[in-house]
């Protein structure tokens, strides 16, 4: 479809703007794919919807640091909201030693989490062995070496141990500003919802064979359900906006992609190397559901398309694509070549091989995964270390309810 010769859609944006969030709400509920929509955003500047940054002037730096552990779609869009301040963005990941210090044991190693935030679209530049605390040393460093501008922030509290901001330095200095943290997800409750998945998942085994009343497993299916609401804006934020060019060789890889990690990453950016355009194929809740488990997925789908659309060698995603590749879908969507990695979560259930048309066609490639990394070695990291995290989980939560209750008693609301 030619965007540009659709005059009377950008006219009907100009004059009915509510109505596009009614198409993109539709879109992602029947599973359509988002360049369309996306591609509009080029024209939304035209419009001043979105203003273009002035050129002419020296490029503002700006810096946000995090431990980026669990990788999710509220760090990315912390990042995005980061970038939208400045022209350059720099990440500072924290170390394996001083979340170790700070908040508990990581979940990712430092080479996992720098993969990960690296591959994120809006990311400029990384400063590993960042620390958790910012100093007025390093606030120097910051400013005079890698010339940032301004240190970014959510609006959510980051203590150290005593009790004190960990951003204090950058806010005396005149340096800092705060972005608006996205609601109904973080590292903390995505640990929480692996320990309450597999726990379920062992709740269910020792339900077998008994006489289980249907509401028993109900209550288990709904224990870690996300509070995450989608919606149309937060998915054309996260698009690339731009669709195949007329002879691009759209290369189609699909999955779950569930809590997102280094190897989905790795995956991706080998896929992406045989072709000029990525689409992703991201897997309904349940299609992953009734191929892995009914404690599958962990991220329900709009978390993990968020995800996806994140990092930087994805161009385009189909939300809740079919589990079997069909030839009107490949046909559709002008796909030259499908592709999957040696490396994946094990079907329980398929009879069928979801790629038998594709390898028919003769237009199959099995990619050497780069990374051994699985969702599933992920979550036992975490049942590994069970106590270790529940502690960590119970110690953010103190340290967060005793901060608002200080700043409650000091501004009087």
């Amino acid at each position: 479809m030619d965007y540009d010769s659709n005059s009377w859609i950008w006219e009907g944006v100009y004059n009915h703007p509510h109505v596009l969030g009614g198409l993109m709400v539709t879109a992602a509920l029947l599973g359509l794919s988002t360049s369309y929509f996306g591609g509009m955003t080029n024209s939304w500047s035209n419009l001043g919807i979105f203003p273009k940054k002035r050129s002419g002037k020296r490029r503002v730096r700006v810096y946000m640091d995090g431990c980026f552990d669990l990788m999710h779609y509220g760090h990315a869009n912390a990042l995005r909201q980061a970038k939208a301040l400045g022209d350059e963005l720099v990440v500072g990941l924290v170390s394996d030693e001083e979340i170790l210090a700070n908040k508990g044991p990581p979940v990712l190693s430092m080479e996992e989490r720098l993969t990960l935030v690296s591959g994120l679209k809006w990311v400029d530049e990384v400063i590993t062995d960042a620390p958790y605390a910012i100093t007025e040393e390093f606030l120097n460093r910051l400013f005079y070496e890698y010339n940032i501008d301004y240190v970014i922030h959510g609006d959510d509290p980051c203590l150290l141990p005593d009790g004190t901001d960990a951003y204090a330095a950058a806010k005396k200095a005149g340096r800092y500003k705060q972005i608006k943290r996205t609601e109904g997800v973080s590292s903390t409750d995505i640990v929480g919802r692996i320990m309450s998945s597999l726990k379920d998942k062992k709740a269910r085994e020792d339900l077998d064979g008994t006489d289980a009343k249907p509401q028993e497993e109900s209550k288990l299916k709904v224990s870690h359900l996300s509070q995450f609401l989608p919606t149309s804006r937060r998915i054309v934020q996260f698009s690339n906006g731009k669709g195949p060019g007329p002879d691009a060789r759209i290369v189609y890889i699909d999955g779950a992609f569930d809590l997102f990690h280094a190897g989905h990453v790795e995956i991706l950016k080998k896929a992406r190397q045989l072709g000029d355009f990525l689409l992703v194929g991201i897997h309904s809740d349940e299609t992953v559901s009734s191929q892995r488990g009914n404690h599958y997925p962990i991220m329900h789908l709009h978390e993990r398309s968020l995800s996806v659309l994140a990092c930087s060698y994805v161009d385009e995603v189909i939300i809740g694509a079919p589990w079997e590749i069909t030839k009107d879908m490949i046909t559709t969507f002008n796909i030259s070549a499908v592709v999957h990695g040696t490396v994946a979560e094990k079907s329980l259930y398929s009879e069928r091989d979801p790629y038998e048309v594709p390898k028919s066609m003769g237009i199959f490639h099995l990619l050497e995964s780069p990374k051994d990394i699985t969702t599933t070695s992920v979550a036992q990291r975490i049942m590994a270390n069970h106590e270790a995290y529940v502690k960590r989980n119970a110690k953010k939560a103190q340290s967060e309810k005793r901060y608002y209750e200080e700043k409650t008693y000091v501004t009087g609301d």
